[in-house]
């Protein structure tokens, strides 16, 4: 019986269309109207989200990326061995091979994503790379409720990866709710190594979001692209504009679409007016110190025991423990 589990036994909880609709029709019937940013990543937005991760003004992905190559060691001795990982968002998984790399005997690895065909692809490729750990892969909305797979080997503790910064998504309330759900998922003995983006100058933060060549317009507008072609809707995406804003006193880039008219657009059975100028708010990229996010953290129940960050401070990968009284 091989060690592993390829994609095709892939746990699918992909959301519906049905879901999808209910969403969108509820987001944009809210004052101020809003759209989740887990509906970024269908197949082409993931492709897109790639390719923004590749851009000059986009900092957080190649400086996590620089951090995780010079301290994957490290990390990975915090880890531990024996373990069972679990990534959330696991995208393309490169950061994680460098982990997978350096981790002492990992039982199995579970790889968490709501875009599936994006998951399938890359947890073929890690069973195939890795055939002495078992690759689990989930197709599940991290920021809800889902089931671990169980592994045919038991392992020592269990620990979540989450790179990327998407905590910063979240608002703090919302992240110390998701950070709790980690805990109860981990348990006695287990741990959490984040990647969280840190405060730095209002320029180059919203450079980050505004890149030249409109990648991330794209990508955002992508959004509007998908609710036409999944769920029948009427949008004309060339009304609309993507506009990125940095909140000083909330500490978060605020990421809308802007209506650029008054206009009436029609998804499903219903249809929603626009004022010239309204926006809709597709997502939010909170910004931390390291003290403040691991105060955030502790009220979680988790132990800052390392953190790791680049020469100009810009983002920083902090591995947490459960902490003794959530054990």
């Amino acid at each position: 019986m091989p060690a592993f589990r390829t994609a095709t036994q892939l746990l699918d909880f992909e959301p519906t269309s049905s879901e999808f609709l209910e969403e969108v029709i509820t987001g944009l019937g809210r004052a101020p109207k809003s759209l989740p940013c887990k509906f970024f990543y269908d197949e082409r937005g993931s492709h897109l989200f790639e390719q923004i991760c590749e851009l000059e003004e986009y900092y957080p992905t190649r400086t996590e990326l620089g951090i995780m190559r010079r301290y994957a060691g490290e990390m990975a001795e915090q880890i531990g061995p024996g373990v069972m990982l679990v990534e959330y968002g696991s995208g393309s998984s490169t950061k994680t091979t460098l982990l997978l790399d350096r981790l002492e005997g990992p039982v199995a690895y579970v790889p968490v994503d709501i875009s599936g065909e994006h998951l399938h692809q890359t947890a073929e490729s890690l069973a195939r790379r890795y055939p002495e750990i078992e690759i689990l892969p989930v197709c599940a909305d991290f920021t809800g409720e889902f089931e671990l797979p169980v592994s045919r080997r038991t392992p020592t503790h269990k620990a979540v990866y989450f790179p990327g910064s998407t905590i910063g998504n979240l608002t703090p309330d919302l992240a110390e709710r998701m950070l709790r759900r980690i805990v109860e998922k981990c348990g006695c003995g287990g741990g959490l190594l984040i990647g969280v983006d840190l405060q730095k100058d209002i320029a180059t933060i919203e450079a980050a979001y505004n890149d030249a060549r409109g990648v991330t317009a794209e990508f955002n507008l992508n959004l509007l692209h998908r609710i036409n072609e999944e769920l029948g809707g009427n949008i004309d995406v060339d009304r609309f504009e993507h506009r990125a804003k940095y909140n000083r006193e909330l500490h978060r880039v605020e990421i809308d679409l802007v209506s650029l008219c008054e206009q009436t657009v029609e998804v499903g059975d219903a249809s929603f007016d626009f004022s010239a100028g309204e926006k809709i708010c597709t997502e939010h990229s909170h910004k931390y110190t390291i003290d403040g996010f691991a105060d955030l953290a502790a009220r979680a129940g988790l132990e800052l025991h390392r953190a790791w960050t680049d020469e100009r401070d810009y983002f920083a990968v902090l591995h947490f423990a459960v902490a003794e009284a959530e054990q």
